[in-house]
């Protein structure tokens, strides 16, 4: 099996689910991920931001703020909502994978004028949710939750559960929260604990999600290295998660979190979404690759084609 440094577009439209999670382990933690929302302007108007991140070396992209039941990724080119997800795939060449929100009672007001991460029905992680992003192509779902939205990590494990019952076969289910989302019991290092870990991958959690060491308070680079080390014997990888905007932080920030990311043994790097906004600064993104993986791979995934 490839790693996915060495992966193209064809090997990514052929993958299922245990092959792509091969591959990520294959490439000993050298995988980034890029958070990125469509719903609002993208940084280059009419390029989608999830494009403009794959184009500064992503090897996942992961689409926030993303409603199953009306998508929309404001500058792709027209087509049936039900391909939405297609022709990203086709205009990046990436795996895709969506966040969806087990929130048991939005914390957050709910008027999009007031509140960006307003919560819409496409956008619970609820099992009909599921299975539209399934048939629409997502190649993953990630149960986390946006600031202030109240997702609870027992929520979490309930609909793991759910999803791992009615999905798992389907595609890949990625659990955690890299901030406390207006749940103040489950800040710093209460966000997650081994025991968090422990029930994400009993309730079928393929990855787990942590907050990257720096990024919230409390959390250090020996914490979340004790935390990765208990997700693998367990037999889950993980993704260490900047999403506290210091994907706009400078590049010196991103650098020093990386190598501590790196430090870890986190399998997958993630960047959030909240650079200017949309996406994280695309220097951020370069640099944070050319640290845990060198300029040969970071230029080699940024110059590759989609027709390859």
């Amino acid at each position: 099996m490839k790693r996915i440094l060495d992966c193209q577009a064809s090997d990514f439209r052929n993958m299922n689910r245990e092959e792509l999670l091969s591959a990520i382990a294959g490439s000993e933690g050298r995988t980034i991920a890029c958070e990125t929302i469509g719903a609002i302007m993208p940084m280059l108007g009419d390029i989608t931001n999830a494009e403009f991140a794959a184009a500064m070396g992503a090897d996942i992209l992961l689409l926030n703020i993303f409603d199953v039941k009306q998508p929309y990724i404001r500058g792709l080119p027209k087509c049936e909502p039900k391909d939405v997800i297609h022709k990203l795939k086709e205009l990046t060449g990436r795996p895709i994978g969506i966040n969806l929100e087990p929130v048991e009672q939005v914390l957050s007001s709910e008027d999009p004028e007031e509140n960006m991460w307003a919560m819409t029905a496409g956008r619970k992680a609820t099992l009909d949710n599921g299975r539209l992003a399934a048939d629409m192509g997502v190649n993953f779902i990630l149960l986390t939750g946006n600031p202030g939205i109240g997702v609870s990590n027992a929520a979490i494990v309930q609909t793991l559960s759910l999803f791992k019952k009615e999905l798992g076969d389907r595609l890949i289910l990625a659990a955690g929260k890299m901030h406390a989302s207006g749940i103040l019991s489950e800040g710093a290092e209460k966000i997650i604990t081994k025991e968090d870990i422990a029930a994400f991958a009993e309730a079928g959690a393929d990855i787990i999600l942590l907050p990257a060491p720096g990024t919230v308070p409390g959390i250090t680079m020996e914490y979340v290295r004790e935390l990765v080390s208990f997700a693998h014997s367990l037999g889950c990888l993980t993704m260490t998660a900047i999403g506290t905007s210091q994907e706009g932080a400078d590049t010196d920030t991103i650098r020093q979190i990386a190598l501590m990311c790196k430090m870890t043994g986190t399998d997958i790097h993630h960047l959030g979404d909240a650079g200017y906004g949309g996406m994280a600064l695309p220097e951020n993104i370069q640099a944070y690759s050319i640290a845990v993986r060198g300029i040969r791979h970071t230029y080699h995934r940024m110059a590759s084609s989609v027709n390859r």
